[in-house]
């Protein structure tokens, strides 16, 4: 059976999605019960020179249903700068795209496959196919952001493992 482009954008969008949903939310619940205050993580950098938690956020949702729309679109770009202020903001972003990726059809994905797309930032472009573009450029984009995501939550002492970050994965039904 060949794999679809639904099944590896949304399918693997999803999965993740759902993982970052669920971490977020553990998140929360640590600084509930360590009595922190949930913004001191949304400004959370793990480096100077990296985006602070906020953007991690923002381009986990850029990088997955942003990524599907911009092909639609046939353009793409960065996300803009102006991040949610607060965590649970960051929070509706991640659902947010998790409905929308839930309402798009799998024909209308598929139908993405060869569509043309650039990205663009100011006069620099590197034109791609649809599927090009997802697989090549959006989903290491996306699984990046989500990871480092995961591990500022768990810099910031967030009791999160490995099954965390893997989300509902699409195992094989019982025979």
């Amino acid at each position: 059976m060949a794999v679809s482009l639904y099944d590896v954008s949304v399918g693997s969008y999803l999965q993740t999605l759902g993982a970052v949903q669920g971490f977020l939310q553990r998140g929360l619940d640590h600084c509930v019960d360590n009595n922190i205050d949930p913004q001191e993580i949304v400004g959370t950098r793990l480096c100077g020179d990296m985006l602070p938690f906020a953007f991690q956020i923002v381009s986990v949702k850029h990088h997955s249903l942003g990524a599907i729309e911009g092909v639609k679109a046939g353009a793409f770009g960065p996300p803009g700068m102006g991040l949610p202020g607060t965590y649970e903001e960051l929070q509706a972003l991640v659902t947010s795209a998790i409905d929308g990726l839930k309402a798009l059809s799998r024909d209308e994905v598929e139908a993405l496959a060869d569509k043309d797309v650039t990205f663009a930032i100011g006069d620099f472009k590197l034109p791609f196919t649809g599927s090009g573009f997802i697989l090549s450029f959006s989903l290491p984009n996306f699984y990046f952001h989500a990871a480092t995501a995961y591990d500022i939550l768990r810099h910031k002492g967030v009791p999160l493992g490995k099954r965390d970050f893997m989300g509902q994965m699409r195992m094989k039904a019982p025979a």
